[in-house]
């Protein structure tokens, strides 16, 4: 369950609300959801194909997107099982935006030696329209600059000290 504005304002009957622990667990998931709705926004780089794995038929297919910032970043995101054929519709070079969850998992070689690996899977992915309208039009030029006459002895003096 989200908790809303209005919920605040309904559950005010009681004084103690930051208390209560119905609140705590509420104000708990909701910052367990804003952290899970991550995104990734650039052009794709590369988009491979879907491959399958193992005898129970694991698929996955990765794509590449480079971020547009100052340092741009290729990052590769999976696209797992039937999630797959979400990136059917797209080709190399469109902007997009994806949805995305980060994944880790802990392994341990025949050496006993712990490792750790992190992914970022893809769960949805969209274009974004390239369009001018998110760009500022350009400023108008200023008016004209046209100088005081100073000769003027009709107005009040200037008591300014430059």
């Amino acid at each position: 369950m989200i908790l809303k504005p209005l919920d605040l304002i309904k559950l005010r009957n009681d004084e103690n609300i930051f208390n209560c622990k119905a609140f705590h667990l509420k104000l708990f998931l909701n910052l367990l959801l804003i952290e899970k709705n991550m995104e990734i926004s650039g052009k794709i780089k590369w988009l491979d194909e879907t491959k399958t794995y193992g005898n129970n038929g694991f698929r996955k297919r990765e794509v590449v997107v480079t971020t547009e910032e100052r340092y741009p970043q290729h990052i590769l995101v999976e696209f797992v099982q039937e999630n797959c054929d979400l990136l059917n519709a797209f080709q190399i070079g469109q902007n997009v935006k994806i949805g995305i969850n980060l994944r880790g998992r802990e392994w341990v070689n025949p050496q006993g030696e712990t490792k750790y690996f992190n992914s970022v899977q893809g769960w949805r992915i969209e274009v974004i329209q390239e369009s001018s309208a998110t760009e500022m039009p350009p400023m108008p030029p200023p008016p004209a600059f046209e100088a005081a006459d100073n000769n003027d002895s009709d107005g009040p003096e200037d008591d300014l000290p430059f």
